[in-house]
């Protein structure tokens, strides 16, 4: 090769990434390119782009777990070509898959948990359109017999997460949604009786309520439906959706009867990417027994190598999620997980404490009944200068994100600000946090209706 050409390579190899020709200009944003690209090139600009997103960490909004360790990167690294429906050619993740719904079965004190009925889903939205498909079917049956009609099921829950609308519509169900009613701000035994009837397919309490993080009284309204069974005849099976709450319970409030050992619960969603620690992209749902889902919702299929039973929404799914919950299952057993999640409330309450004591809120959830979390309200009478909705945007000028929202029906007067904590939140961002917030509430104090009279004060944070 000619001196001169290898000069030219040599340049063109030391050349700095973004004085390069093909960096000069955008990326086409909603069109596919004519030509090929360095790889080099195009990996650095989408990686500059998602620099525009916020920080994982400091979404304390998402119940979605934001940090993992390094040996779970290098499993879901080494997973990456893995699809979790092909069981027959990935015969060692099919039977990791297998040892999680048995672990979870004990987990959550199934009577089959030697031969346990459930699977991995894509989160606890597909595995509580599953455990209400199962509900369906088995009320339809159950209909057909006794040679009634089956055109108007309903289902009884409280403050749901949407899942639960869009399975209501998808599958043409009545959701019968307590609302909330002054104080009473989940669904209680007498709301729920209330709604059943005949056409109940079932009833959803919520181990962790999307809106105040509270824990539903599956216990008490197991007891009220089998009063009702005693008066009427009606017995009306539960599905306990435990996105959060199936596993923090076990482990943190292992006395609570919630799950399988109350025989009326047919049936448990969780999501192991909430507090299962897992990485982004799955979900569990386990049955009390074979009986509780139904036969008519099991495919079988002979085409990816062996005859395979399939029950899910979606067909191929990445199977490294699968494997890093039973990583974590092993690496960190109960003690470990007790751990863990006590820390987070630990950390829940020190930051209820910290916000009380600011002055200008009271505190509706504190940590202690639910989901490691809180929230909280603007305190009545009072004129801080803002609303919730200021001081949720003003936050993240420090790069929080914390929801503000009104409530659902019937308290939309409500509005809350609500933080979820995870692991891999520290004490001490915990009172970095509190600094900012304080940092907040003195800068609308100073500048009232948002007036910047000093560019340089509005946009610069100190701790102290």
């Amino acid at each position: 090769m000619p001196l001169h050409e290898k000069e030219s390579i040599r340049e063109n190899v030391l050349d700095d990434i973004y004085s390069s020709l093909a960096l000069s200009v955008a990326l086409p944003k909603y069109k596919m390119p004519e030509q090929e690209s360095s790889h080099r090139n195009i990996y650095q600009l989408v990686h500059d782009e998602l620099m525009i997103d916020g920080n994982a960490r400091q979404n304390l909004a998402t119940f979605c777990q934001t940090w993992v360790d390094h040996e779970i990167h290098k499993l879901m690294d080494e997973c990456i070509d893995k699809n979790m429906i092909d069981k027959d050619e990935y015969p060692q993740t099919a039977e990791i898959e297998k040892r999680c719904v048995h672990i979870l079965s004990d987990l959550w004190h199934s009577p089959e948990s030697k031969n346990p009925v459930g699977c991995s889903t894509t989160g606890s939205s597909e595995a509580a359109m599953l455990g209400g498909m199962a509900l369906k079917w088995a009320w339809k049956e159950k209909m057909n017999k006794q040679g009634k009609p089956t055109d108007k099921p309903n289902l009884v829950c409280g403050p749901v997460q949407v899942c639960w609308h869009k399975f209501a519509r998808y599958w043409e169900i009545e959701l019968r949604e307590i609302p909330m009613e002054g104080e009473r701000l989940i669904m209680t035994p007498e709301e729920v009786i209330k709604r059943c009837d005949e056409n109940t397919i079932g009833v959803v309490p919520t181990l962790g309520v999307t809106f105040t993080c509270q824990y539903e009284p599956v216990k008490a309204i197991n007891d009220a439906l089998d009063k009702l069974q005693q008066e009427t005849g009606l017995d009306i099976p539960i599905h306990v959706d435990a996105a959060s709450g199936g596993f923090l319970a076990p482990f943190c409030d292992p006395d609570l009867e919630w799950d399988f050992r109350l025989p009326r619960v047919k049936s448990i969603n969780a999501s192991g990417h909430k507090y299962g620690l897992s990485p982004l992209g799955v979900g569990w749902v386990v049955w009390h027994d074979a009986d509780a889902l139904h036969k008519d919702l099991i495919f079988w299929v002979n085409y990816l190598g062996g005859n395979m039973p399939t029950f899910a929404l979606n067909f191929s799914r990445p199977g490294g999620q699968i494997v890093c919950q039973y990583y974590n299952f092993m690496r960190l057993g109960r003690e470990g997980y007790r751990k863990v999640h006590q820390a987070c409330y630990d950390t829940a309450q020190y930051l209820a404490d910290g916000i009380e004591e600011l002055g200008c809120f009271d505190i509706l959830y504190n940590g202690v009944g639910g989901i490691p979390g809180l929230s909280w309200t603007l305190k009545k009478g009072i004129d801080p200068g803002f609303n919730l909705f200021d001081l949720s945007d003003r936050i993240r000028s420090r790069g929080w994100q914390i929801a503000a929202y009104a409530m659902p029906a019937n308290r939309q007067d409500l509005v809350i600000m609500r933080i979820l904590i995870r692991h891999g939140f520290s004490r001490d961002i915990a009172g970095i946090l509190l600094s900012d917030l304080q940092h907040c509430i003195d800068y609308f104090s100073n500048h009232p209706n948002g007036q910047h009279s000093d560019e340089q004060e509005s946009s610069g944070f100190k701790h102290s």
